[in-house]
């Protein structure tokens, strides 16, 4: 299915961290040493801003507070390109591992940061690895909080780190247990026989061979719905240092890195793709800014 023949707009989405944050590798890497490696976040976020750029395509980077921190000319680098500026949290840490108190803190911290650089509200949210569970979905009610229309964490699917089993496919208005009201766009599956298998991105993009993933993000799109896609910046960039670490991780980390690039060109040309927050508009799950923000001042 070439993209010109499916009108239906997807979610590009970019989760800008550096390969040290990734939490196969927390074992091997402490937070303490993060400072003292080698960034390479930037020229491999800028290589992915050339590649949208040649495609004239924008993305969603769910970008580290972290990250946006230290170099912030990357953040200001995605919003000058027209691409949509969203969180990833702070410190990259698995939302179930901290305290409501602390995710509220580093949430706010974040959002404050790509705020102050972008000049612009931040209303896109999505978790460390996938973060947000049956046991930490009070978060949600904290991001609500904090001002996020919407968020991007939840894989109805069952995972040694992550999912909601049996929560929707599609992006949804969800609403928490203190009864607040957040858009939820889930992380994208392939149903194949009432099984719910991950197809959106990242590892799974690495491991599968390319014609398989195209056939089931295919298959969303005819069914009428957009999926979302994700990957990391270090994903296109197989001269990363090597950590060591147990087998099963380093197989996540570094399968077909090699690969990971031409792949994502193959699927400029076979889908279209938007921000989230577009998706989202197109979908009337959100308004647009200007809308929202005229009935806000009560002008609307």
């Amino acid at each position: 299915m070439q993209g010109s023949q499916s009108k239906i707009k997807n979610a590009l989405t970019i989760d800008v961290e550096d390969y040290f944050h990734v939490a196969a590798l927390a074992k091997s890497i402490p937070t303490s040493k993060w400072d003292s490696l080698e960034c390479r976040v930037e020229k491999n976020t800028d290589k992915l801003l050339e590649l949208f750029a040649s495609k004239n395509v924008k993305a969603t980077f769910f970008t580290l507070g972290w990250v946006a921190e230290r170099y912030p000319q990357i953040v200001k680098n995605i919003a000058a390109a027209g691409h949509e500026v969203a969180s990833h949290g702070y410190s990259h840490q698995l939302i179930y591992s901290q305290t409501p108190k602390v995710f509220k803190e580093e949430t706010h911290k974040s959002k404050v940061i790509l705020e102050d650089i972008t000049q612009q509200e931040i209303i896109g949210y999505r978790a460390a690895s996938y973060s947000i569970t049956n046991q930490s979905k009070w978060a949600l009610d904290i991001l609500c909080e904090l001002g996020f229309k919407y968020d991007s964490s939840i894989f109805p699917v069952k995972h040694d780190l992550y999912g909601i089993p049996g929560s929707p496919r599609w992006p949804y208005n969800l609403t928490t247990d203190k009864n607040n009201s957040i858009v939820e766009f889930p992380i994208s599956t392939f149903n194949i026989a009432n099984y719910k298998l991950p197809i959106a991105g990242g590892g799974y993009f690495r491991l599968f061979p390319y014609w398989f993933t195209k056939l089931g993000l295919g298959s969303i799109n005819r069914e009428n719905e957009p999926f979302v896609f994700y990957l990391h910046p270090w994903e296109v960039d197989p001269e990363q240092p090597k950590v060591q670490a147990s087998w099963f991780s380093m197989f996540r980390h570094y399968n077909n890195l090699d690969k990971c690039y031409a792949r994502l060109e193959r699927l400029m040309s076979d889908f279209n793709f938007t921000t989230v927050e577009d998706v989202l508009i197109t979908k009337q799950l959100l308004q647009p800014r200007e809308t929202q923000a005229a009935f806000n001042e009560g002008t609307l």
